[in-house]
């Protein structure tokens, strides 16, 4: 998608703090934090949302939960604990139209969801 900011990323025409990257999925620091730890996590393939998946995506989804772990680890918030979220549409708070993962840690995090 042309004016897709995480698609431009993923071509490298936008630059990011990159933590991860495979043939799938790349992974980066938000540029707008919310805890120490906020990275987002996405799939090079253009997906609007969850809205979007269907099961051949099943992989891919399970290798960003994957991701998310190894990541949390790597950055000494896995015992402590994080947070995974994945906003969808734009009454989920979905800013960006691309499917997302974010990873969030290293502080409490407020408003617990059980």
């Amino acid at each position: 998608m042309v004016d897709c900011v995480f698609c431009r990323i993923v071509k490298k025409e936008i630059p990011s703090t990159v933590v991860y990257e495979d043939d799938d999925i790349i992974a980066f620091n938000d540029i707008n934090p919310v805890a120490p730890v906020h990275i987002l996590i996405v799939p090079k393939t253009h997906l609007k949302n969850l809205s979007d998946v269907s099961e051949e995506h099943a992989p891919l989804l399970g290798k960003m939960l994957l991701v998310a772990s190894k990541l949390a680890e790597e950055k000494g918030i896995s015992e402590k604990g994080f947070r995974t979220v994945i906003n969808n549409g734009p009454e989920g708070g979905q800013i960006v139209m691309h499917l997302h993962m974010h990873l969030i840690g290293g502080k409490q995090l407020g408003h617990k969801m059980g």
